[in-house]
C-alpha cells in the first residue's frame, strides 16, 4: 500500500485532480512501490486504485483557489523473480 506524491506547483482543481489520477502517474508509482522492496521485485497486480485527495494551497494570494492533489492508499501485489529464472547468471556469458 502506498501514496503518490503531491506536485510542487499548485493548479486549478480540475487540472490537479486530472494530473494526479492520470494512468501514467499511477503506473509509475505502483512500479516504484515494488522496486523499493529490492532487486527482482515487480508488480504482480494492482488491487485498488486508491482515492483522490486534494488540498487547497495556502500561504499567499497567488495560491487562492488552487490545489495540490495526490492519490492515497493504492494497493498492489508485488512478486519477486526467482534468481536465475530469466537467464541472467552473474559472471557467465
Amino acid at each position: 500500500m502506498g501514496n503518490t506524491i503531491p506536485p510542487q506547483k499548485c493548479a486549478a482543481k480540475e487540472d490537479a485532480s486530472q494530473r494526479a489520477s492520470d494512468p501514467y502517474t499511477i503506473d509509475k508509482f505502483t512500479k516504484r512501490f515494488c522496486e523499493t522492496q529490492g532487486y527482482g521485485w515487480y508488480v504482480s497486480e494492482a488491487n485498488d486504485q486508491g482515492k483522490l485527495v486534494c488540498e487547497e494551497c495556502s500561504g499567499d494570494a497567488s495560491g487562492a483557489g488552487k490545489y495540490k492533489c495526490h492519490v492515497e492508499d493504492i494497493v498492489v501485489t508485488c512478486k519477486r523473480l526467482k534468481p536465475g529464472s530469466v537467464g541472467l547468471f552473474p559472471g557467465e556469458g
